[in-house]
């Protein structure tokens, strides 16, 4: 918490800071204003018309991730057949001329098989979306920090989806509002942060259950500080366990009765 909120809060508790936010404490100050994140998770538990909807939703991102990982992988291989012999065991007949199959237009793709697939048409858009996205960030990894190649995702590892956003809040009291699935009650073990906006929310299938990741976002205000009081120089010494810049000498009695009695045990 301390690098996204600064020095001013790092003696700052969540209670502290949620009192702060509502009642506009830090607004009141002098600082700049960033952007505070806080993630919950809390377990679901969906009705059985609710969990089978949730299954729908996993199974069309598993859909979705795997033919337009397929797309790029059939591009990618297309670019490596020989110029002057054909292969024996496959070939790509892929246009030289064809596009990469990058997020632009695979987004573009996705909207008009929406209409045609009825696996798709009852998922929400931008969930989908964003499984397009999570394959972009994957490939620019590989490149970027030298990853493994995005791999075919079955049943068992295809385990979450998100919801990027949310016009309304779609809180209420233990109950979330979700597209498609409709109320499913949360097991709300601690308070929702009030003053706070709902931003995105993923949706996670485990062994014990089905969970759910809310991510809430606010704008607080830190405060500048300067730098206070006074600097202490120390120093490690030999006779003396420290020195410090106001001529204090610090002993090291405990360290040399340790020493004298590890030296004993060694003797014995």
């Amino acid at each position: 918490m301390g690098d996204r909120l600064g020095l001013s809060y790092l003696f700052y508790t969540s209670t502290q800071l949620t009192d702060c936010v509502e009642n506009n404490k830090i607004g009141k100050f002098q600082g700049r204003n960033v952007m505070l994140t806080w993630n919950y998770q809390f377990k679901l538990k969906p009705n059985k018309k609710q969990v089978i909807e949730i299954e729908n939703y996993l199974a069309a991102c598993r859909k979705a991730w795997n033919y337009a990982l397929a797309e790029r992988k059939d591009w990618s291989n297309s670019r490596k057949n020989n110029i002057d012999r054909c292969s024996l065991e496959k070939e790509y007949m892929i246009s030289a001329d064809a596009p990469y199959p990058s997020y632009k237009s695979r987004a573009a793709a996705l909207a008009e098989a929406r209409k045609v697939c009825p696996d798709l048409k009852d998922i929400n858009a931008q969930v989908l979306q964003q499984v397009l996205r999570q394959l972009d960030r994957a490939f620019v990894e590989m490149k970027s920090l030298n990853k493994g190649f995005p791999r075919f995702k079955n049943k068992s590892r295809m385990k979450s989806f998100v919801f990027p956003q949310f016009k309304t809040n779609p809180i209420l009291g233990s109950y979330i509002k979700l597209p498609k699935i409709g109320s499913a009650r949360m097991r709300l073990s601690r308070p929702i942060p009030a003053m706070f906006i709902l931003k995105q929310a993923r949706v996670i299938r485990k062994a014990s259950g089905y969970f759910i990741n809310l991510c809430f976002q606010s704008d607080v205000k830190v405060l500048d500080s300067s730098p206070h009081g006074n600097s202490l120089g120390i120093d490690i010494g030999l006779d003396y366990f420290a020195a410090t810049s106001n001529n204090e000498l610090i002993k090291r009695d405990r360290l040399n009765k340790f020493m004298k009695y590890a030296t004993e045990k060694r003797l014995l």
